[in-house]
């Protein structure tokens, strides 16, 4: 089984899909921090990356009319300069609407559902600044080639409009990827808002095809209507083009296709990592909850289920405490009532004088002194194989062979009564109780209503222990069994008792031959 700090490891290596993200217990600090490195190097960089690859298809690439000197000149001018001032417009909004949307994270408190809607949607709105700039420059710059080259205004409006559509694409992941810890602190286990289920994977897949696949695709299909329209392309230049235009379009794919792929497979990742760590038997597990798809409602879904199974054993082990493990079991397995013949053997243990203890020490000091008495009775009793199967004051009622069957559960009652005896006289010299040990048929079972059951084992023995158990507080060894036990148990355990008298117990018409230690 895996440990609680093994399994708190393992969970805090790469909770969110990336080392990137950081640990899920990083302060509210670090978290601002490695949010805004994040987000403000992605947007840079895609955009930069998409700034390039649309001047390089609208000047080198596409067909058509040389650009004039006047339009090169303008955009050699111009596009660095929007660049600059749109990439610095689009920190300051983002970081200003990141900050306001997320105020609750630097209040160190939980988010209102209200607020856990606005930080999902977040990265939405971050792309949304982003189209509108790159609307600006669709808008300006066809602008500018319809007056300066209105030949050019075309090519250079659709180049624009596709870059936008990849680009944007591609930082919409990207600060989804970088909002992740964000996204958890806010949902905090919970499943994402209905509300936002609308645009889930279905909706995130076909979104993704269109500007990883149709937008390229619609890319070559324009260039073939642009070199049909120019008519003097030469065979050359279209497989220029062509090629310019496929790599292009292979490599923004591939960086979207990878990039949704991982939004998908890092919250399935830590379902099945925390899975697996369950089925060694780890339940003191939760993953975050990162995901504003389906996918968070899967992860959500599996910290209810560990919550669950937690809460289950937390009842089995208290349910097992109470009525021993065996007897757990025995319930799980079965709900029926009655029982069945089994051969048994009793140990009934009971503490000499319990009556003037109880009336000459404070109640807390009578209290643990049965505790010490029942802790060593269980100790021994569990050593054995035997079950404790009822505490009733100060005694205490053990078999051995049910519910759990025993090869010699004679013998083991017989070894359990001896190092009781023996531990109690050491470890508890202020009290001492007498034990007695007998074996035979009982029945064994479940007893009561179906609101309320108990396993119990009901027969001459158990009577006959109890009774034995008297006789025992009356001779120095404190322990008692009767000859037919010890002659039921193996011949090793044998050696260790002798016959005593023959006495006709209290509740019994025959009388039975005592056995003591040796």
């Amino acid at each position: 089984m895996t440990s609680h700090g093994d399994a708190e490891l393992v969970l805090k290596r790469r909770p969110f899909g990336s080392w990137l993200l950081g640990p899920a217990d990083q302060s509210n600090r670090m978290l601002r921090l490695r949010l805004r490195v994040l987000m403000t190097t992605f947007s840079i960089g895609t955009n930069l990356i998409g700034a390039a690859v649309v001047y390089a298809l609208a000047v080198f690439v596409l067909p058509g009319p040389a650009l004039n000197d006047e339009l090169l000149r303008f955009e050699a001018i111009f596009v660095p300069s929007y660049f600059l001032v749109a990439v610095l417009i689009g920190c300051a909004w983002s970081t200003r609407s990141t900050v306001r949307r997320t105020a609750w994270v630097d209040e160190d408190r939980p988010a209102t559902r209200k607020e856990q809607i606005a930080t999902l949607r977040l990265p939405l709105r971050l792309t949304l600044i982003e189209v509108l700039l790159w609307m600006i420059a669709v808008v300006g710059f066809t602008a500018a080639t319809l007056v300066l080259q209105p030949e050019n205004a075309l090519r250079v409006a659709v180049t624009i409009f596709d870059g936008m559509i990849v680009t944007c694409a591609v930082s919409y992941l990207l600060t989804e990827f970088a909002l992740r810890p964000v996204a958890a602190k806010a949902l905090a286990d919970s499943a994402p808002p209905r509300r936002l289920l609308a645009f889930g994977l279905k909706a995130r897949t076909v979104v993704f095809w269109a500007a990883g696949s149709a937008t390229p695709i619609a890319g070559l299909m324009l260039a073939a209507i642009l070199a049909l329209i120019d008519g003097q392309v030469s065979a050359t230049r279209l497989s220029v083009m062509i090629l310019a235009l496929g790599l292009i379009a292979l490599g923004m794919g591939w960086l979207l296709i990878l990039l949704s792929a991982k939004s998908v497979v890092a919250p399935v990742r830590s379902v099945r990592d925390a899975l697996t760590l369950i089925g060694e038997g780890e339940l003191n597990i939760r993953i975050p909850v990162f995901d504003g798809t389906e996918l968070g409602s899967l992860q959500a879904g599996f910290n209810r289920m560990a919550a669950g199974l937690r809460e289950r054993e937390r009842i089995r082990d208290i349910f097992g405490r109470y009525v021993g493990p065996e007897v757990v079991r025995e319930a799980l397995t079965s709900d029926q009532l009655g029982g069945e013949e089994r051969f048994v053997a009793v140990l009934f243990v009971d503490l000499v004088g319990s009556t003037k203890l109880a009336a000459n020490r404070p109640p807390t000091e009578v209290v643990q002194l049965l505790n010490r008495f029942f802790a060593i009775v269980v100790d021994e009793v569990v050593r054995e194989g035997g079950f404790v199967n009822k505490f009733a004051g100060d005694a205490s009622l053990a078999i051995f062979g049910a519910p759990a069957e025993l090869i010699d559960p004679a013998g083991a009652a017989l070894r359990a009564g001896r190092a009781l005896s023996r531990r109690l006289t050491e470890e508890l010299p202020e009290a001492t109780a007498g034990i007695g040990v007998t074996a035979g048929i009982v029945v064994a079972g479940t007893v009561g209503d179906v609101r309320r059951l108990e396993y119990t084992v009901i027969g001459d023995p158990v009577n006959e222990a109890a009774r034995l158990s008297e006789l025992a507080k009356n001779i120095p060894e404190r322990l008692i069994a009767s000859m037919s036990t010890v002659d039921s148990a193996g011949p090793t355990e044998g050696t260790h008792w002798r016959p005593g008298d023959r006495v006709t117990v209290r509740g019994r018409s025959e009388p039975t031959q005592l056995a003591v230690p040796q």
